[in-house]
Parts: C-alpha cells; sequence; structure tokens
C-alpha cells in the first residue's frame, strides 16, 4: 500500500486506496470487524461513512474499537436519519443530533475529517456556506470534534465555489474518465445518464480541469467517489465509452488526477479489497488507461496530457508527466504559485535538460507536443 498527505490535515497520511461505506450494508457485526481485520492488513487505513444508519455506526463502532488511533475517519456533516430512512438535512439542530449520535455509536469523540454532505446546487451552496450551518460546522472544527473539515459533490463549479472560500481542506469529488468529460449539473444523474455521452466530447470538461488545478495549488486533497461509475466503466454494456475499463485502470486514471490522494472503493468483500490492493503487483500495461482512452473516436483527448507516464523513458531521465502537470498549474494560474514552484524545484530533472529527442512524442498515445511544452515550462519556470 501507498499513502499519500492530506496537507491541510497536519499532512495526515492515508492509504491511496480506501473504504466506501456500501459495502458494509446488511452485514453482521463480525463481518464488519473481519472486514476492518483485514483492511487493516492490507494497509487500507482510510474509510469513508457517508450513511447514518444507525446499524451502521454501531457496527463500525464495534469493529474499530481499540484500534481508533489507525484508522483515519472521514464522516458526514448533514446525512441524517429519520422515520427509519437517510435524509440529507440543512436543518443545524438535526445535523447536531446526528452528528453527536454518530460520535456516539463510533466511540469517539472526533472525526477526523468532517464532510458536508453533499453539495451540487447554486441554492444549496448558498444555504450551507451563508448561514448557520457552516457556523455548525466551525465550531465543529475548533472544539476537535472534526480536525479538518470536507465537503462532497458531483458538481465542479460548485465544489470550486467551495474551495476558494478557503474552508474546505478535503473535497469528496466524482472523478472518473467518463464523468471528466462531462460539462456540470446541478443534477448528479446527468453524470449517469447514456444520452449525454452519445455525441461524444472534445476532451476534458475545463471546469473540472479547474477544480482540479485549484485543489492541487491551494492544498486541498480530493478523494474520489464513483471512481467505477457504480460498475458502468468495468461493464462494455454499460460504459460510456462502449468499451469496459478494468478496475486498475480506473484506480490509475484517478491517482494521476491533480490533488487526488485517494479512491474510496465500495467493497462488498474481503475478496474485492484484495482484488483492489493487487493494483501494486499488477503490470504496468494492465493498469495503462490510455490504452482504452486513445481508441475512442468519439473522445477526442489530442494533444492534452492524460498525464500516463507513456512518454517515459525520458533519454534524459525527466519526469515529462509531473513537469506538464505542473505548467498546466502555472499557466491556469497565471502566474508560477509558490508551492507549484517547490514542487517543480523538487524534480530530480527539470524541463531545461530536454534534447529534443522527441522519442517521448513517439510514444505519446495522444499526440502531445512535449519537446514545445518543455520550451514553455522552461520560459515560465526559468529551467
Amino acid at each position: 500500500m501507498k499513502y499519500r498527505e492530506l496537507k491541510r490535515c497536519n499532512n495526515l497520511k492515508v492509504s491511496e486506496i480506501a473504504l466506501g461505506c456500501e459495502g458494509f450494508m446488511e452485514k453482521s457485526k463480525d463481518e464488519y470487524r473481519a472486514m476492518i481485520d483485514r483492511a487493516l492488513e492490507l494497509g487500507i487505513n482510510f474509510i469513508d461513512m457517508y450513511s447514518s444508519n444507525p446499524d451502521f455506526r454501531d457496527n463500525m463502532g464495534a469493529a474499530i474499537a481499540g484500534r481508533r488511533d489507525k484508522i483515519v475517519l472521514q464522516g458526514h456533516i448533514g446525512s441524517t436519519w429519520e422515520n427509519g430512512q437517510y435524509l440529507r438535512s440543512r436543518d443545524v439542530e438535526k445535523a447536531k443530533n446526528a452528528f453527536d449520535d454518530q460520535l456516539k455509536r463510533l466511540g469517539t469523540d472526533y472525526l477526523d475529517i468532517g464532510m458536508i454532505h453533499y453539495v451540487d446546487g447554486a441554492d444549496d451552496f448558498e444555504t450551507v456556506f451563508r448561514g448557520d450551518f457552516i457556523t455548525y460546522c466551525k465550531e465543529l472544527k475548533e472544539s476537535g470534534k472534526i480536525h479538518c473539515l470536507g465537503m462532497s459533490s458531483h458538481n465542479p463549479v460548485i465544489a470550486k465555489k467551495a474551495v476558494e472560500t478557503g474552508l474546505i481542506d478535503v473535497l469528496m469529488f466524482s472523478v472518473n474518465a467518463a464523468y471528466d468529460m462531462q460539462p456540470p449539473s446541478e443534477n448528479c444523474e446527468d453524470l449517469w445518464n447514456p444520452e449525454n455521452y452519445k455525441n461524444g466530447s472534445d476532451g476534458i470538461d475545463p471546469d473540472r480541469k479547474a477544480l482540479y488545478e485549484l485543489c492541487e495549488r491551494e492544498g486541498v486533497a480530493i478523494d474520489v467517489m464513483k471512481a467505477f461509475g457504480g460498475g458502468d466503466m468495468l461493464n462494455e454494456q454499460y460504459s460510456p465509452f462502449g468499451v469496459a475499463f478494468n478496475e486498475y485502470q480506473c484506480i490509475n486514471y484517478c491517482l494521476t488526477r491533480p490533488a487526488v490522494v485517494s479512491v474510496m472503493a465500495g467493497c462488498h468483500s474481503i475478496a474485492e479489497m484484495e482484488k483492489l490492493v493487487r493494483y501494486y503487483d499488477v503490470s504496468k500495461e494492465e493498469k495503462d488507461y490510455s490504452t482504452v482512452l486513445s481508441k475512442i473516436e468519439k473522445f477526442s483527448l489530442k494533444g492534452n496530457c492524460m498525464y500516463c507516464g507513456h512518454c517515459a523513458p525520458c533519454t534524459v531521465g525527466i519526469n515529462v508527466a509531473d513537469i506538464n502537470k505542473y505548467l498546466n498549474l502555472a499557466l491556469a494560474q497565471g502566474e508560477v504559485p509558490e508551492t507549484v514552484a517547490d514542487h517543480y524545484k523538487l524534480l530530480e530533472h527539470h524541463a531545461s535538460e530536454c534534447v529534443a529527442c522527441r522519442s517521448c512524442e513517439r510514444n505519446c498515445p495522444f499526440g502531445v507536443e512535449i519537446v514545445q511544452r518543455m520550451k514553455k515550462a522552461v520560459e515560465v519556470f526559468g529551467y
């Protein structure tokens, strides 16, 4: 297992492969314990708990008892339970009661990340960030009941507005190759609608690209939901592209996006967890998402660096994908942010070392003019 840092959360380290809570539903207390046992053995230390179901919280509390310090818990603010069913609420009193109930049932006095439960619409954004709800969230952080504040969303425009407030430390966002090519919408169901994919796309939606780059610059960590599109990406019949990805290609795609630290997977069994963690053992070819994307005629990614790493190996050792990533961040900002400059400086080799042999361009499946990009990087960074 590999780990990445939540930069705005005292550099807390979380596993690149993490657990969503969908797979725990309808299981017994013993099954919860067995799944958490195996997750920790595999190196998984990060769990999202969007569900407000009391049975889920009770069973999870029993499963993590005695090892709370080994697990990074991400719980949701505004996910409530009423009349035997889940309800998203912006009523502060209901949110408080649900949050306190969550801590009690989990057997902990804090959450590592308190996640404002999903905000997709402009009106909802105003309700959350211009009223008592955000005041309550700030109080939770100030009191130590949450150590970091996050928000979940499917809408890149709304997510970007939230990050721009400066209040968000972690963003839970829906990421996969198909969703990245769809424009923003207040209705997250649009991401699943096959009609929205039938005419193809000119590439990654600029609002999503801008969101990822903003999060990278500001140190806001993204943990990914819907990496497999609810399973659609893994099935040729349901995939928006008409071709199936495998789990490792989906994970690799997400982990190569700027600011992404972890992929939340809704594993339903120990076997599924073990399969996903084999990501670190499978061949480079088996997790190469570019072999799928480069062959999809309706979706044009020509000229766009997808950070897939096919340009390697560089004859002089340059990490072309990383340089392209930092260059994109700088160009999007219109200047070189200090954090981006530091990341670039720490690279073992820099764009100025490019000898223009074009070996990378011959390898690139997306037709990126890499030599020109290296020249641009020298212009921007100075070396």
